[in-house]
């Protein structure tokens, strides 16, 4: 079976960056691919995506050596069966509260004996190849998401879930669960403070952590605090940010502001 290459390198401690895709486009997703992200990750939560933009999405990463991601709308075994049988190679599971949820997110990635994984991967054994019946299970990634007030308080039960291999940080979901506004990235105090507990109790179980983000800022800054996997913007996000800039200096002017979509 084909290696899961950003999980390895999680598995490793590693750090790797990826790029997230809110577009339903197979052209946008192909060409951001190639780039040389680690891996990328498309949004059925909040992207502008359905299940039949997903499937013309990850052949078009396919062309790429980056892993394909895919955040699932909710943590329901079928949506993340249905992502992996596409060919997603791990899933990102939002709003996860407490243990016996994640667990659910974990058995769904898994066939049995370790999970309820229905068998019938239509596209996810021709991408990850011969032998992906026996060996899906330890080339899957199932990442939880820790952005709500009990999934703060029950973290660590969380995250020592076994058969979970990472964490994925939403810190507008993350802020507005601690009384803050949501911003996208968050500059306050108490939210660093929040995440780096976060990313330490990650560390401390040797479970991968990571974090999205609006940009170069702050991807360096969280690849210096030692997160495993961050997310260097978006789709929607470096167009428009790209866009916005070229204007502005066409016009001699300022760039005008936009309110922010997390992305």
């Amino acid at each position: 079976m084909r290696e899961n290459k950003a999980l390895s390198a999680w598995r490793a401690d590693a750090q790797t960056i990826g790029c997230w895709l809110s577009l339903a486009n197979p052209y946008s997703a192909e060409s951001l691919s190639q780039l040389g992200f680690d891996w990328v990750c498309i949004d059925l939560q909040h992207g502008l995506i359905d299940y039949t933009d997903l499937v013309n999405m990850l052949p078009a990463i396919s062309t790429s050596d980056a892993t394909p991601i895919v955040r699932v709308p909710w943590n329901e075994p079928y949506e993340i069966m249905k992502a992996l049988d596409a060919g997603a190679y791990g899933v990102i599971v939002p709003m996860v509260n407490n243990r016996e949820e994640a667990q659910q997110a974990v058995m769904s990635c898994r066939y049995p004996p370790d999970g309820f994984r229905s068998f019938g991967p239509i596209r996810g054994a021709l991408y990850g190849g011969r032998g992906y019946a026996v060996e899906a299970n330890n080339q899957i990634a199932c990442i939880a998401m820790i952005e709500t007030a009990e999934g703060r308080e029950k973290a660590e039960e969380i995250i020592t879930t076994p058969g979970l291999d990472g964490v994925y940080i939403g810190p507008a979901d993350l802020a507005l669960s601690m009384g803050l506004p949501a911003m996208g990235d968050q500059p306050q105090p108490e939210h660093l403070q929040e995440v780096q507990r976060l990313l330490a109790l990650c560390k401390k179980h040797g479970v991968a952590a990571g974090i999205h983000t609006g940009g170069i800022e702050y991807t360096q800054k969280h690849l210096e605090l030692g997160f495993n996997f961050v997310t260097l913007g978006s789709d929607s996000g470096h167009m428009t940010k790209n866009a916005a800039k070229e204007l502005a200096a066409a016009r001699g002017g300022q760039e005008k502001q936009r309110e922010s979509s997390g992305y």
